[in-house]
């Protein structure tokens, strides 16, 4: 049998489903079975968290760094601007609407009235190092491997990512459903579920108006700067489109990104380098859906949520999700270290995260891969010389 039949989005939303289901039959003591194994896995959540960044950053910067002078400089650019740009979009929209979405919900129920379940024990599982550390200590090591060219260096640290890639596809997102079961079941035996469900309904039909709008503005700056229909252009990269929409991976359509770039006009040796290049570094859905699911759990659970402390969150964001799109559900997971660190989201409020960014995985994925082919056209119109004369 195929292992991918039942994939993790249907695992996902099944584990709501019956979460929802069973919380309103299952007795005290069985809930608290599962709150048991949340508890744990939680702990184990911190521990791994500042080892993805480090697995993850250190070779992705080491790699960056072997591109080509002013043209990868460029592209570097233009991907986070953009990235940022799309978070930035997305907490100005959600301020706007959230507010009054979350104040008409029915369910005014909040969480310091709720029930509080405790676990029957738990295990402290300190991280090695926190956060901030692991961010820094990965830029100094991947800027010094690309500087120093240290090939040893490089491969231990590629070595590993490998160890944080199965780590990631072996034991947490296989867990990740019976994680979710878990909240929540605690969340409707505690009186809040149904509420945070109304809210979330509303927040993904928010979220999908916003990636089209995002794509729109990408192409007619594009257009604009290239001098050639924007439209025209989107309508040329619909089959990357639908390809990363039906695999929700952006390493898995490089090649229909690619044909369809060219296709556009762009000169295949730029089209060459910048597509791969932005399939890793060039995030805007990713960073509009983190963003925008964020500010809604925040206004939910009463959590500080202002302009300076979102910007704060999508400038770490934009540079955490680097390379995250080669792991399976790596974006989320590079995303919980500044939703603890910077809007101190605990262990159900990052497992409401992951529930609502899965529930979108492929239109964000889409939304990224779509947007290579804008910022591609731009660079080949600024860089009329190709890449190797451009270095």
């Amino acid at each position: 049998m195929k292992k991918n039949k039942f994939g993790l989005l249907p695992r996902i939303i099944l584990a709501i489903i019956l979460g929802i289901l069973c919380g309103n039959f299952f007795p005290l003591p069985l809930v608290r079975v599962f709150e048991t194994f949340n508890s744990i896995f939680s702990q184990f959540l911190g521990f791994i968290v500042p080892l993805i960044i480090v697995g993850l950053v250190v070779p992705a910067i080491a790699d960056i760094g072997k591109g080509a002078g002013r043209l990868l400089l460029v592209t570097v650019i233009l991907a986070y601007l953009d990235t940022v740009c799309a978070g930035f979009l997305s907490y100005g929209t959600g301020s706007w609407l959230f507010p009054d979405m979350i104040a008409n919900s029915h369910f005014s129920r909040t969480a310091e009235e709720s029930v509080k379940i405790m676990p029957y024990f738990t295990l402290n599982i300190p991280p090695l190092l926190d956060v901030m550390s692991g961010l820094i200590f990965s830029f100094v090591v991947g800027l010094c491997i690309t500087m120093a060219n240290l090939g040893s260096l490089r491969g231990v640290f590629n070595d590993f990512k490998e160890v944080i890639t199965i780590t990631i596809g072996k034991v947490l997102i296989p867990l990740l459903p019976l994680y979710i079961f878990g909240v929540f079941l605690n969340m409707t035996h505690s009186g809040q579920a149904y509420r945070i469900m109304l809210v979330f309904a509303q927040i993904i039909i928010v979220i999908f108006v916003l990636h089209v709008f995002i794509l729109l503005y990408q192409y007619f700056i594009a257009g604009a700067l290239a001098g050639k229909n924007p439209l025209k252009l989107l309508a040329t990269m619909i089959p990357a489109y639908l390809m990363a929409l039906g695999t929700s991976s952006s390493a898995a359509t490089i090649p229909v990104t690619l044909k369809q770039t060219i296709k556009n006009g762009v000169r295949e040796e730029i089209a060459g380098f910048v597509i791969p290049l932005n399939a890793t570094i060039h995030l805007s859905g990713s960073a509009m859906k983190i963003t925008a699911c964020a500010l809604a759990i925040c206004l939910l659970e009463g959590l500080p949520h202002d302009p300076l402390l979102f910007v704060n969150f999508i400038l770490m964001l934009s540079i955490m999700m680097v390379a995250a799109p080669g792991v399976p559900g790596g974006a989320i997971m590079a995303a919980l270290a500044p939703l603890a660190s910077i809007l101190g989201f605990n262990s159900d409020q990052q497992a409401s995260m992951i529930a609502l960014y899965i529930a979108m995985d492929s239109f964000g994925t889409a939304c990224n891969v779509t947007g290579d082919g804008a910022i591609a056209v731009v660079i080949d119109r600024f860089f009329k010389r190709g890449p190797k004369q451009a270095a």
